[in-house]
């Protein structure tokens, strides 16, 4: 496995061994013999920096992520965050669902970098690459010194999620969520329990994921849902669109914002082969499709969106604008152990200037 030189931008080989992420002489492996675990193997790292910038050319819109972990248990066969564990040499496929690297210091250094008078308290997105709510969080248990962190500074964030872990963070959500906004989305693509469970085989059932949102909801805290990837031919039919956004609206969520499945270089190959094995007869659909490029054409994904809005719309839900949902802040209250809601200014590290692989659609 490639450690050295991994830049936060992944891609530039070029730059200095000391510009990396993380060097080799800091890489601890484990594996762990309990069921949930087994089969996978954990490369545990401490990360030179934990706020990465969204490239520039992106369509996200946010410019600062935060990643605790690369790779995914998840196992969802569509994730275009796979191709960047080839920047570790390893694959896109097996590799990605099995060998996690986990940014053990991310809770510490991110506190650090939040303190630096460089950082200007600009919003964060987490669970953009891969979920920080994936089956190694359970373990390792980042989040909660991330949160409490963005808390302790009032610092705006969102999180995008397919794991109901983050049930176990409510309370701390809570929290930073009166005093600075918080956005949090489910991704839910579709409610057929057999396409779920060979599309995403490590992921919560979707049911249980739409159960994370009733849950926010019950605190106040309103929470969207990704409707993503709508898979094409297999989760796209009129009546698979009304069932799901039908269960979406029953779950209390705020909005709902559709994202029809796209196939970067990493993700393509695994996805064809997933379909190849299981829906064979649909290869050459999918290469019609999608033979421009990565993306479905730009009448299919219209297509798509107008009718699931129009759902939304019958069911009392509204679209999603600007990316994720937002909670105002309660100006007049403060977080639990916090001095005051303005970030501390007491200088640190500063947040890494290039980028790493982001994405939307988890996961």
């Amino acid at each position: 496995m490639r450690w050295e030189n991994l830049t936060a931008d992944s891609r530039d080989h070029s730059r200095a061994a000391d510009a990396a992420l993380f060097g080799a002489d800091a890489v601890t492996t484990r594996t762990f013999d309990t069921p949930e675990f087994r089969g996978i193997t954990f490369h545990e790292v401490r990360a030179r920096s934990i706020i990465n910038r969204v490239p520039g050319a992106s369509r996200m819109p946010f410019e600062w992520t935060i990643n605790p972990y690369r790779g995914c248990s998840h196992a969802c066969v569509y994730c275009f965050a796979r191709k960047s564990h080839s920047y570790l040499d390893l694959d896109t496929g097996i590799d990605f669902d099995s060998q996690i690297v986990v940014k053990v210091n991310a809770p510490e250094l991110l506190r650090r970098q939040l303190g630096s008078r460089r950082w200007q308290g600009e919003h964060i997105a987490m669970g953009t690459n891969v979920d920080c709510y994936q089956r190694a969080e359970g373990r390792y248990r980042l989040m909660p010194g991330i949160l409490t962190a963005l808390r302790d500074h009032a610092n705006p964030f969102s999180i995008l999620t397919k794991g109901t872990l983050i049930l176990r963070d409510l309370d701390v959500l809570t929290e930073a969520a009166r005093v600075t906004d918080v956005g949090i989305s489910v991704s839910v693509g579709f409610t057929d329990t057999e396409l779920w469970r060979t599309v995403e085989p490590g992921t919560p059932a979707p049911e249980r994921r739409l159960d994370v949102v009733r849950a926010f909801a019950e605190r106040g805290i309103g929470c969207g849902v990704l409707m993503a990837p709508v898979l094409p031919f297999l989760s796209d039919q009129p009546a698979q669109l009304r069932a799901t956004v039908r269960a979406i609206a029953a779950s209390g969520a705020t909005s709902v914002m559709p994202l029809v499945l796209h196939l970067r270089p990493g993700a393509r190959e695994w996805y064809m082969a997933w379909l190849a094995h299981h829906h064979p007869h649909l290869v050459r659909r999918y290469e019609r499709l999608y033979a421009d490029g990565a993306y479905a054409p730009k009448w299919y994904q219209r297509r798509i969106t107008r009718q699931v809005h129009d759902l939304a719309q019958e069911y009392g839900i509204g679209p999603a604008h600007g990316g994720m949902p937002r909670r105002p802040r309660d100006s007049g209250s403060a977080a639990p152990g916090t001095a005051s809601a303005t970030p501390s200014a007491t200088p640190s590290a500063t947040p890494s200037a290039t980028p790493e692989p982001t994405q939307l659609s988890l996961i």
